[in-house]
């Protein structure tokens, strides 16, 4: 049965976990970002003293067998109240309560709500220690932690840097970041490890910057997948293209680690291409030149990914597909 590893964050997460997870011949592990400290996930952060709740909340949600109550449980607020607790998303309440309950061992919480709701797999946090992002964009502006960083038009917060611009470096922020031992572990017996789909910077390059996180990968003896974006986002990686979501990923990790880099090629209608572009500053990520690719060391695949509505996305079932046909070897 083989072991698969997923490093993500966001609401990617869901994505992908909601629909590998029904094949029942996969051990499944997420291994989940911390570095998360805005909207009701930092408020519960800043006051309770916790690791973030929400990417956890996510993925507990994707794998527990009644998925679609779970979600809905998990995304209930009581949005009159104005106290932390009271306007915060019920799945975020009930792990910190579980924290509580549990003496403050966050994996333990974690692990009780698994049980809980029938969750098939693991949720593990990359590290168990408090941690912060920054990055430096490319006009040399440095910003510490993404309620700060992830700054748009809908989300104005304290606007410090120009939002029209790409990230090019990112570290972590704290007295230690260490790989979280049960990550490790998850890695280095992994058949095949899934990074991505995700906010580039402030999703899934967090994971990667754990110490300890390149030398276990370097170590493992999986296939290495990484899933592109289907869009740009403002303010992260507003200019960029595919080879550089990919060249970022190698940043982290060490060139030659990947062995497969899934493009979305379905088609998106010119009028939502528009609608993100005026709207958004979003851009559809498809492959414009081949030639950046040659002499790659790793599998480009390109795929119909996205789904067919307004909002441009990853299509759970889609994405399934592919990666169940890498895994059961149709894909070479």
């Amino acid at each position: 049965m083989p072991n698969i590893v997923a490093i993500w964050g966001g609401a990617g997460t869901f994505n992908v976990l909601y629909w590998i997870k029904r094949n029942l011949n996969y051990n499944i592990s997420a291994i989940i970002s911390v570095a998360d400290n805005g909207g009701t996930t930092g408020a519960i952060r800043d006051k309770y003293g916790i690791l973030p709740p929400g990417d956890m909340r996510r993925a507990i949600a994707a794998l527990a067998k009644n998925t679609d109550m779970v979600r809905k449980l998990f995304e209930y607020s009581f949005k009159w109240e104005e106290w932390v607790i009271g306007s915060n998303k019920i799945g975020n309440i009930l792990l910190t309560a579980l924290v509580d309950i549990c003496g403050g061992d966050f994996e333990k919480a974690i692990k009780t709500m698994e049980e809980m709701f029938d969750v098939r797999g693991r949720v593990i946090p990359v590290t168990l220690e408090n941690v912060h992002l920054g990055v430096r964009f490319a006009d040399g502006t440095e910003v510490i932690g993404e309620k700060n960083i992830d700054i748009s038009d809908t989300n104005p917060g304290e606007r410090t840097h120009n939002i029209d611009q790409d990230i090019v470096d990112a570290w972590l922020v704290g007295e230690e970041w260490n790989l979280n031992p049960n990550a490790k572990e998850a890695l280095l017996n992994a058949d095949y490890i899934i990074i991505g789909p995700g906010d580039l910077y402030t999703s899934i390059v967090p994971n990667l910057l754990s110490k300890g996180m390149r030398e276990t990968l370097g170590k493992s003896t999986a296939k290495i997948i990484y899933i592109c974006n289907a869009m740009t986002k403002r303010g992260e990686t507003t200019n960029m293209e595919v080879i550089d979501f990919v060249n970022t990923i190698e940043k982290f990790i060490d060139p030659g680690m990947l062995d497969y880099v899934i493009v979305n090629n379905g088609h998106i209608d010119e009028d939502i291409v528009i609608k993100y572009k005026a709207e958004e500053n979003k851009k559809p990520l498809k492959i414009k030149d081949y030639s950046l690719f040659d002499g790659k060391w790793y599998k480009v695949i390109e795929w119909d990914m996205v789904n067919d509505d307004d909002i441009v996305r990853h299509d759970p079932m889609k994405l399934a597909k592919v990666l169940e046909d890498i895994v059961a070897g149709w894909i070479k």
